[in-house]
């Protein structure tokens, strides 16, 4: 089984009023999960550097009827480039991203400058490709430097969680 973004987020304990950033959103499967979880209150901030994905995500997120979700065009890769207040956000998603980004360290600073006090980040990405899906061997960002990289910035894990077959979950608090 793939990586299934409703199973993930019911693991993150979402409640209501939470303030939410979806890192590197893409087409939104967690920005509009994140939104029916939230029941119309609090936010998701959808943010992406592709424009046209966007656009699409609010048009899916309205059509069918999550109004709470809100796109942002910024660089997830820049410090303040996802254009967000610092300590104001209560759980950032970054899914398939790590292996895509040339910065990782401030893709990490940067949910850090957005996360309030004891906010968490879910951390999904994958362990293999299977079948010509997902990155290449030589692309994976593997666990361990998943782990290494956020422990050196700040955070601690709090969990793990059971992320699909060909991905790893890490839930990270901000200390």
């Amino acid at each position: 089984m793939f990586s299934d973004p409703i199973k993930n987020i019911e693991q993150c304990g979402i409640q209501a009023g939470m303030e939410i950033a979806d890192f590197g959103s893409g087409s939104g499967h967690y920005s509009i999960a994140a939104g029916r979880a939230l029941i119309s209150t609090g936010r998701v901030y959808a943010i992406d550097v592709q424009q046209e994905l966007l656009t699409k995500l609010k048009n899916t997120a309205t059509r069918e009827g999550v109004y709470n979700v809100e796109v942002i065009w910024g660089d997830i890769e820049k410090i303040g480039g996802t254009k967000l207040r610092d300590n104001t956000i209560d759980l950032v998603f970054l899914s398939n991203i790590l292996f895509q980004v040339e910065h990782k360290e401030n893709v990490v600073k940067e949910v850090k400058r957005v996360l309030r006090a004891g906010g968490r980040v879910l951390v999904i990405d994958w362990t293999d490709s299977f079948g010509g899906l997902g990155p290449k061997p030589d692309m994976l960002f593997r666990k361990d430097s998943a782990v290494s990289l956020f422990e050196k910035n700040g955070f601690h894990l709090d969990r793990e969680i059971l992320a699909g077959a060909h991905h790893y979950g890490l839930i990270y608090k901000k200390l």
